[in-house]
């Protein structure tokens, strides 16, 4: 069989939990590596909060964060690494026009945290550990001068969240584009550039090891995985997936990333 590339999202879909890999799930994918295809992680989160689970699987390929804002490649100083952002002044002018409609707000460069406030319930959300350093204030004197950011992330005013996406949406048409976590994440807003996405971040790191588009199986369960699997040959869903994604899966899993979805479904497609 062909190398194969295979792009993981983590929360909801690799791991069980917040923090945990299980260990059967771990031993397979480490077995397919050892046959020769590819591992790749393409994940929302941080560097700092993804990378234990990239070293875990022992992978050697790119890691891609923020949703392809962020790719980089470990120990292969060949590699230019991508890093797409958010304009520093936008962040701003969004935060100071819909300051009444938001609780809280914060900004991601790297590994490093710019929060406008510190709340217990923002900690979940922060991952402020492995060497993150934590700027609290107002943007404009935390954000450093000239830098963009690689995540934005509002928690809205419950009910409110709607006014600061269609601020964004007319102030910044094809320059920013807004996504609401929903369900129980409903009043986060989270906002990125059009070229910040899954897909492209696969094609890029597809490109770059020679994989061909037909040999990429991609796993995902949210609305910020849709880009990856309708590029993918095969895009798979699993069982617990945001509607939206079960639209466009190739495969919709009958398990979910609580029952080992992704270890059975390669166990049988790799025979």
């Amino acid at each position: 069989m062909e190398k194969h590339l295979i792009a993981l999202d983590l929360d909801g879909t690799l791991l069980y939990d917040w923090a945990t890999l299980k260990e059967e799930t771990k031993e397979y994918l480490k077995k397919l590596k050892a046959q020769g295809h590819e591992l790749v992680i393409a994940t929302g989160r941080p560097y700092r909060s993804s990378i234990r689970f990239y070293d875990e699987l022992e992978l050697d390929t790119p890691l891609i964060n923020y949703n392809g804002g962020l790719i980089t490649w470990r120990n292969n100083p060949d590699f230019e690494e991508v890093n797409i952002v958010v304009d520093r002044d936008a962040v701003i002018d969004i935060f100071k026009k819909n300051a009444d409609y938001i609780d809280n707000a914060f900004c991601e460069i790297r590994d490093d945290i710019y929060l406008i406030k510190r709340t217990e319930e923002i900690e979940d959300m922060l991952h402020y550990f492995n060497g993150a350093q934590l700027y609290t204030g107002p943007f404009e004197e935390t954000l450093p001068q000239d830098q963009g950011t690689n995540g934005f992330i509002i928690v809205a005013n419950e009910g409110q969240g709607h006014l600061i996406e269609e601020y964004v949406a007319r102030t910044y048409p094809d320059k920013l584009l807004t996504r609401n976590w929903g369900n129980e994440h409903k009043f986060i807003i989270e906002l990125y550039t059009p070229k910040t996405n899954k897909g492209l971040a696969i094609k890029h790191v597809a490109d770059t090891l020679s994989i061909k588009r037909e040999n990429i199986i991609a796993f995902g369960d949210g609305d910020n995985d849709v880009e990856m699997l309708e590029f993918a040959g095969k895009g798979v869903a699993m069982k617990n997936a945001r509607a939206q994604l079960l639209e466009v899966a190739d495969v919709r899993l009958p398990h979910t990333n609580q029952e080992n979805g992704i270890e059975k479904f390669l166990k049988k497609y790799f025979k």
